[in-house]
């Protein structure tokens, strides 16, 4: 392997590039959805998205904040989709979420062209040594992410269940 080949064969800067591409393609989608979802979300299964405490939540923190929110939420795992389909809900204008999309994508494509190839070369090397100790090194990896997801959810359920009593409680 070359000293900038990744795992994949590619070299880094052009895996790097491709995971941009995608995270660009699917950020500005999720913006576009928000944008025309507010008219036609009544007939789809948007409308349910669009009224979870969750994404209110995440609408508020968009309207208050604007594109910093929007190119931060590209180094969280969850809040990236709610904060791009808000931004196109919100109708931020283009001129602000445009360059917020390039730098949090950016971010995130450095994030996982970096450090999620070099896990996986990491455990690729350690499968050519003792597929047994990657084997189990993968599984912990899962495990402790799962975790993590789970705990998550949990916090986030709490949350939404506060919320719809505190609207309750309100009306």
């Amino acid at each position: 392997m070359e000293p900038f080949d990744t795992a994949f064969g590619l070299p880094l800067p052009l895996a790097v590039g491709l995971f941009y591409v995608v995270v660009l393609l699917r950020g500005g989608a999720n913006y576009a959805l928000g944008r025309g979802a507010r008219g036609g979300a009544g007939r789809t299964r948007l409308r349910a998205r669009l009224e979870t405490p969750r994404f209110r939540r995440a609408e508020r923190i968009v309207e208050r904040w604007g594109a910093p929110v929007v190119a931060a939420s590209f180094l969280t795992v969850g809040f990236q989709t709610l904060a791009n389909l808000a931004a196109g809900v919100l109708r931020m204008p283009l001129l602000a979420y445009i360059p917020a999309l390039a730098v949090g994508g950016l971010a995130w494509a450095l994030i996982w062209g970096v450090v999620g190839v070099a896990t996986y070369e990491a455990i690729a090397e350690l499968a050519t040594r003792s597929p047994l100790e990657a084997a189990l090194f993968t599984v912990l990896l899962v495990g402790v992410l799962v975790l993590i997801e789970v705990l998550n959810y949990r916090r986030q359920k709490r949350r939404d269940e506060a919320s719809l009593l505190q609207v309750a409680a309100e009306a």
